[in-house]
């Protein structure tokens, strides 16, 4: 399958590293085509792997990984533009707002999460929001943790989201929980105001959740 990572921080690479040693083709893209860590990349990553503008990464995928800082997320979606169009988009980005320091407020929540806006901003792509509850690291191994953890993937196309589920069982995500529409997105963002508390606590970002069910 062919894949797209948008962003060359720590966790698109990290995602984009992961896709290649399972053997996909990727290309990362970033807002210029000789962005240094994409090229770099690339050209560490083999035959397999590409890099370009988010426009000609998202062109070469049939599912687009949004891997930015959330306050970006907006304008890389809308420079990707059309090449989005009836991509499956998986949107690993948060909300959050460090203006006034640790631990950050959201800049969206109640009554919208970013991931709406990014599904209104590219209306034609299927956005399905899951991975952004964990770390780096643990997206793409939970196995890291001592025990199965639960992600989540919420989407208004059920076809996208079976396609990001297929997608998390084969990077070992065992547990997989559906929150319904994308405005399902509101509560997965809204779990970093508890999460970034408990990593300021635990001194730790190697943590997840998992979810103990009442019997019957």
């Amino acid at each position: 399958m062919s894949y797209a990572v948008l962003g060359t921080g720590s966790v698109g690479q990290l995602l984009a590293n992961k896709l290649l040693a399972m053997g996909h083709h990727v290309a990362m893209g970033a807002r210029r085509a000789d962005n240094e860590a994409a090229t770099a990349w690339a050209k560490a990553g083999g035959e397999r792997a590409k890099a370009g503008t988010f426009a000609q990464a998202a062109a070469e995928a049939e599912v687009v990984l949004l891997a930015v800082k959330g306050e970006h997320a907006l304008a890389v979606v809308e420079a990707a533009g059309d090449a989005l169009d009836g991509k499956v988009l998986v949107d690993i980005t948060n909300p959050l707002d460090f203006s006034q320091g640790f631990p950050p407020r959201l800049s969206v929540c109640n009554d919208e999460s970013l991931a709406e806006q990014i599904q209104a901003a590219v209306p034609a792509a299927r956005v399905v929001k899951s991975l952004n509850t964990l770390a780096g690291p643990l997206m793409v191994d939970p196995g890291q943790l001592p025990e199965p953890t639960d992600v989540f993937v919420a989407g208004n196309d059920a076809a996208a989201k079976e396609t990001v589920k297929a997608l998390l069982t084969s990077m070992g995500h065992s547990s997989i929980v559906d929150l319904g529409g994308i405005d399902g997105a509101r509560g997965l963002e809204g779990w970093l105001l508890l999460w970034t508390r408990l990593y300021g606590a635990l001194g730790t970002a190697m943590f997840n959740l998992r979810l103990v069910r009442a019997e019957g």
